[in-house]
């Protein structure tokens, strides 16, 4: 097949050559050039076709490599961003193709184009395409995004408006906030985002679009609900003011004082955490039958306080509490005097008590506190936080991160079921545990089910103890001590709680396999060689904690092999590298929030971890980061 194409090449070259020349009269340089001018023009051709502009059904396809050269000069262009496979996609393209026949009727027509995103992935990146169909309008090479309906009314209306000559775009929502307006906007505002963000921040970036979109849907409300912005690095007296020390941070403010922002980051996400935060922090009860529920079927504890009315100054100061823990609690408040005595209190008093399933003879059956116009809302909130978790609780997913976060914490696995066929043996082993936990009042007790926490049972080494109920102790420094299998009981729990104050007992740690073959330039560390590695007080040792599907941790791969081949000579110095995936790091020194995570551990001084931060993790910035902290560090430097 070859020597045919090059027949027909050889035979078309004759034919185009001068008059009088053969085609062996030419040298092999020649011969060469000729064959290179062809693959020239080829390519050339190639990158007009990509150049080239086609239309399907009137409205024009647009890619990565001819967008910038079509919408040059253009003054508007309707663009949708679509995906090949959408279902929404395929049900718009009849109507999408109406509207280009029309723009093309308009005077002067309007182009109307497409572009498949998920292979114009430049263009899709650009224009923050994040959902299939998106439609945009561009004016004078600006995005104008478009939120209406997927009408051909609507959007022919829209085009037309925004190709006027005098169209510009609207104001940006958005408030934009300096230390001349700060004060006067926040403190007025019944509540009020306000994010604070860097110019040149990549997640400020992201989040602009959806923030503002956020600012639009928020402000249709009544009342509405502003959403504002700061310039953190020109407003440093403000940035400093609220302790912002990274962008962006987002705060809520009520009539001037900041509680911390912990919703979403994308628009309904934004409107709906809004929405939810700028209702009262406190629902009222209105029966005595609700209090009766929230006991009888209540999973989580009860905060209730009993007020004279709205304008009773110790109700101000409640609602000022609940709103620091709204988020963590639901707070409930009532004007019911026959509330207030079926609870035992008098108006003017909070009550925290636990739901029926968690009372005990060896608790009260709930705190009362007085609350008064002076009452400091810290005060409130310390009080509801001390009695917020009951003897022993029911440690689950759901809760886990909101109130089992105290430690030392002393877990009893079993299967737990309080409905009614399996309460009373969910129970029974329940009050073993009440009977140790009275006794040890500095460590937080908590049951919980061993199928939802099958991985940290397994972790534990104890999925094949063959016990019914199994227990582990989870200290301050991310430590885990497992009880040794045993029929269970409460002698055998206090056995194991006072070992472990005592500091009798030895953590389980998670580890691969210690390796064989360890001699390579980056040293793998895994759980069980953790101290003796990384550890090891006469050596300086940088550590990347990574995941073995991280892409940035697979990227950072061949930098870190060069790296250590560049202090392959350093006697004093370890690079190591550890899954922490598959291995417990043994010291809570080295936190690892995110992939990968370095840290360099100085010779003499391991409990004092230097994590890399702020530079880029390239073979210059790391090597930089080893020169500033070593300390074994020979500074005779080899030629390369």
């Amino acid at each position: 097949f070859k020597k045919i194409i090059e027949f027909f090449f050889l035979l078309l070259v004759s034919l185009c050559r001068p008059a009088g020349v053969q085609w062996h009269d030419l040298d092999s340089s020649n011969r060469e050039n000729a064959i290179e001018d062809e693959e020239e023009e080829e390519e050339d051709d190639e990158e007009e076709d990509d150049l080239e502009v086609k239309e399907e059904n009137g409205v024009l396809v647009l890619n990565d490599a001819n967008f910038d050269n079509f919408v040059a000069d253009k003054d508007t262009v309707l663009l949708e961003f679509y995906a090949p496979w959408c279902g929404h996609c395929k049900q718009f393209a009849p109507e999408y193709e109406k509207i280009a026949n029309v723009l093309k009727d308009n005077d002067p027509p309007i182009p109307v184009a497409k572009i498949d995103a998920t292979s114009a992935s430049m263009l899709a990146s650009r224009f923050d395409v994040s959902g299939y169909p998106t439609i945009k309008i561009l004016k004078k090479g600006q995005a104008v995004d478009y939120e209406g309906s997927r009408t051909q009314e609507e959007i022919v209306a829209k085009v037309r408006e925004v190709s006027q000559p005098d169209w510009t775009p609207p104001p940006e929502v958005t408030l934009v906030l300096t230390k001349e307006n700060f004060d006067e906007v926040v403190n007025d505002a019944d509540i009020i985002l306000v994010e604070f963000y860097a110019p040149w921040c990549g997640h400020c970036k992201k989040l602009a679009p959806e923030y503002e979109k956020a600012a639009k849907e928020l402000n249709k409300r009544s009342p509405p609900i502003p959403l504002a912005k700061v310039d953190a690095t020109a407003e440093t007296d403000l940035a400093k003011r609220f302790d912002v020390s990274g962008y962006p941070t987002l705060k809520i403010f009520r009539k001037g004082r900041p509680f911390d922002y912990n919703g979403p980051r994308e628009k309904y996400g934004i409107v709906d955490y809004m929405i939810e935060q700028s209702g009262p922090p406190s629902k009222e009860i209105l029966t005595l039958k609700q209090v009766q529920e929230f006991l009888k079927d209540g999973d989580d504890v009860i905060i209730i306080g009993v007020f004279k009315g709205e304008s009773d100054p110790a109700y101000q100061q409640y609602q000022d509490a609940a709103n620091n823990l709204r988020e963590d609690y639901k707070f409930h408040h009532a004007f019911s005097t026959e509330i207030a005595k079926f609870l035992k209190v008098s108006q003017g008093q909070l009550v925290v008590m636990q739901p029926e399933k968690f009372q005990s003879k060896y608790e009260p059956r709930s705190h009362v506190m007085d609350v008064q116009g002076s009452t400091q809302d810290s005060a409130i909130k310390d009080f509801v936080l001390k009695y917020a978790l009951p003897l022993v609780g029911h440690r689950k997913a759901s809760n886990e991160a909101k109130r089992y976060t105290r430690r030392p914490l002393v877990v009893v696995y079993y299967s737990v079921d309080f409905s009614f066929d399996y309460r009373a043996a969910t129970q029974f082993w329940r009050s073993k545990v009440l009977e140790v936990a009275k006794d040890f009042p500095e460590y937080t007790f908590a049951i919980a089910d061993e199928e939802d926490y099958a991985g940290e049972v397994k972790d534990l080494g104890l999925s094949e103890s063959g016990e019914d109920v199994n227990a582990a102790i989870l200290d301050e420094s991310g430590k885990k001590f497992a009880m040794e299998p045993e029929e269970f009981d409460s002698d055998t729990l206090r056995e194991f709680v006072t070992a472990f104050k005592k500091g009798k007992l030895k953590p389980v740690i998670k580890s691969q396999p210690v390796p064989k073959n360890n001699k390579g330039l980056v040293k793998v560390v895994v759980g069980k060689t953790f101290d003796s590695i990384v550890m090891d007080p006469k050596k300086d040792v940088l550590i990347e904690f990574y995941a073995p599907w991280c892409g940035h941790c697979k990227q950072l791969e061949p930098v870190y092999s060069s790296l250590a081949k560049k202090y392959k000579g350093q006697k004093g110095l370890v690079i190591a590298k550890m899954d922490a995936t598959a291995n417990d790091v043994p010291s809570d020194r080295y936190k690892v929030e995110g992939f990968p995570t370095i840290y360099f551990a100085p010779s003499g001084d391991k409990k004092n971890p230097v994590k890399f931060e702020g530079g880029d993790r390239d073979l210059e910035h790391l090597s930089k980061f080893i020169e500033e902290h070593a300390t074994k560090l020979s500074r005779t430097k080899e030629e390369l």
